[in-house]
């Protein structure tokens, strides 16, 4: 017999095609996740401020808010849930609109159930983070494993769960080249056949946020990314 799957936390699914928000349900269900299911960014706004849960699937296109728009204004009220977008267009405005926002991933339908439920998993275990490990510094950044905290000359910088791993990724092995494939392999946790252009995207964003910091992060051309030793 079978043992109860144990619980790991509520995700919200905001989701206007209910065919789909049900599929999604079951999957998250069955691997184990609470899901609360809303079908415009309106009320799935007001209940990720009001649920707190361990994720948030949000689809693009709503009625009310935009998926966008539900991810912005979470970001504005320092809300840093990971986020991860469905969307039903293949094209590169809508992918980079959305990590912008602080959006952790992104899934472009039709999508395999089973893969979004992976996809939460990896963003939760990147969450979860690695206590034991000590600081990094490099320059004026220094990166806390435990803490899963960043500054720049002492000054706190808040990163998405995704941008911290990827900056940890980098920051752990100063001087060290990593390809664009290896860092979506170990970072994101799928295959480079998904895209290398979500990499470039995020380390923009790092770039961005870290300010004066941002010189420790090298662009290879060709090759992929490194932090100055």
């Amino acid at each position: 017999m079978m043992g109860a799957v144990e619980p790991k936390g509520l995700v919200l699914v905001v989701e206007d095609e209910r065919a789909i928000a049900d599929l999604v349900r079951m999957y998250l269900a069955r691997d184990g996740f609470g899901v609360h299911v809303e079908h415009d960014g309106t009320a799935g706004l007001a209940s990720a401020r009001r649920l707190r849960p361990v994720a948030c699937v949000l689809d693009i296109a709503l009625p009310g808010l935009s998926g966008t728009e539900v991810c912005r204004q979470l970001r504005e009220d320092g809300d840093w849930t990971p986020v991860i977008f469905l969307t039903a267009r293949d094209d590169e405005v809508d992918r980079i609109v959305g990590l912008e926002l602080g959006a952790d991933d992104y899934v472009t339908k039709p999508f395999s159930p089973r893969e979004l439920v992976a996809r939460v998993r990896a963003v939760l275990r990147r969450t979860a983070g690695t206590p034991e490990e000590r600081p990094h510094t490099v320059g004026p950044v220094t990166l806390h494993p435990g803490r899963r905290s960043v500054t720049v000359d002492g000054a706190p910088v808040q990163l998405t769960s995704t941008e911290f791993d990827l900056l940890a990724r980098l920051m752990g092995r100063p001087g060290r080249v990593f390809t664009r494939e290896e860092l979506l392999a170990s970072v994101w946790g799928y295959a480079a056949h998904t895209g290398t252009r979500t990499v470039d995207v995020h380390v923009a964003q790092v770039r961005a946020k870290l300010g004066a910091g941002a010189t420790v992060l090298r662009t290879h051309r060709g090759v992929g990314y490194a932090v100055d030793a």
